[in-house]
């Protein structure tokens, strides 16, 4: 039997009807807290040619091998369905449905069960049955017309903002709020609709207040938040590197400025007028010294700079290390589950599922024994999952 999760959620069974992007990664979340979810996968993949090995959103999780276009692929799925907790598709509106395992033959099954749907669009509205990505939601959204240098493109936060933050979360949000009335609601489930352009708009709440207050402008690198502030952006130092200021507050800023040198010459942070040339003396002075120099210079401070890592240097960063931010399994380091828990913490416990990997361990530990015979089938790749 694969290794028990052990966080909040162990115990709790889930069913991903496999797809890309936000399902896979909410359904991550919820295996990284404990779950136990699996995967079901179709003959042929699904997905963006991500060699499977490496594919860290299923980590967690174990793989069955199902044909939902075959004969007795619906009936497979629904064995797991009648057992499960928490059912995870990203399938256009609709397709679901005509592959038999909709909301309306899940819950005939199960009617505890919490049905997630991830798409972009929603399940209805002019677009629903639209493709798109997470680029177009953002756009819609007034989110990524929020982001980047005026008199530029809007700069695209790879996607990051529509997919995980404003879908896949959200999804999970909805999705534990849902497991909850079923388990204290009298036992009914529902059907949980996350749609990334709901997400991604909510999550600039805050934003529209101020805009409604006088606070926002309505354009890109105007605003306190979005780089139009000169103690609140990324400046470049003599090797080529950033470094990322935040000195909102006057305590914040009055101890940057000086740590950075230029305190007899900045005006008064909400000097606006003089705010072109702060941001032109701030750039200059960076210039003087290297990433690593500045790095030393601003540690232990409260002046709110940071170095800006790659990637790959993000992990050896001394308080991501501390605190085991990143780890390594199966020969990857990647980010560990987040958030922490004290008396159920999370861990990751198995590296990305192979596909099909799991599908006889998988029918033993959930009584299904049908699940074991379940064939290859020809390769169904679709478009389905587009969201």
């Amino acid at each position: 039997m694969a290794e028990a999760g052990n966080g909040p959620l162990a115990g709790v069974r889930v069913v991903e009807l496999a797809g890309i992007g936000p399902g896979p990664f909410a359904a991550m979340v919820l295996a990284d807290l404990g779950a136990d979810v699996v995967r079901v996968d179709r003959p042929g993949g699904a997905g963006l040619a991500v060699d499977p090995e490496y594919d860290l959103t299923n980590r967690n999780k174990r793989s069955v091998l199902i044909d939902l276009k075959a004969d007795d692929g619906p009936a497979r799925v629904l064995g797991l369905v009648e057992r499960a907790d928490i059912l995870i598709e990203g399938y256009r509106p609709g397709v679901a449905e005509r592959l038999g395992v909709g909301p309306r033959e899940c819950h005939a099954r199960n009617p505890k069960l919490v049905y997630g749907r991830m798409t972009g669009w929603g399940q209805e509205g002019p677009l629903a049955g639209r493709a798109g990505h997470d680029i177009a939601y953002i756009a819609v959204t007034g989110t990524l017309g929020m982001i980047g240098s005026p008199g530029e493109p809007p700069t695209v936060p790879a996607n990051l903002v529509g997919d995980y933050a404003g879908g896949s979360l959200y999804l999970v949000i909805g999705i534990l709020a849902a497991l909850q009335h079923a388990r204290t609601g009298g036992g009914a489930g529902q059907v949980v609709d996350a749609a990334i352009v709901d997400g991604a708009a909510h999550l600039a709440t805050m934003i529209h207040g101020m805009l409604a207050a006088g606070g926002w402008q309505d354009r890109r690198g105007a605003n306190l938040l979005d780089g139009g502030c000169p103690f609140y952006g990324s400046y470049e130092t003599s090797d080529g590197e950033y470094m990322a200021v935040g000195a909102l507050e006057p305590q914040f800023y009055d101890e940057f400025v000086q740590l950075l040198g230029i305190a007899a010459e900045a005006p008064a942070r909400k000097d606006f007028a003089r705010w072109d040339g702060l941001r032109e003396a701030i750039a200059a002075r960076f210039l003087t010294r290297t990433r690593a120099e500045w790095t030393a210079l601003f540690e232990g401070s409260d002046a709110c700079v940071a170095p800006v890592l790659s990637l790959r240097e993000a992990p050896a960063h001394p308080h991501l290390a501390a605190r085991g931010t990143f780890v390594e399994h199966s020969g990857i380091t990647q980010p560990a589950p987040a958030p922490r828990f004290s008396a159920t913490p999370g861990s990751v416990r198995l590296g990305p599922a192979q596909p099909g990997a799991d599908t006889a361990e998988v029918a033993r530990d959930w009584g299904v024994p049908d699940l074991a015979g379940a064939a290859a089938g020809p390769d169904n790749t679709t478009s389905d999952e587009d969201r």
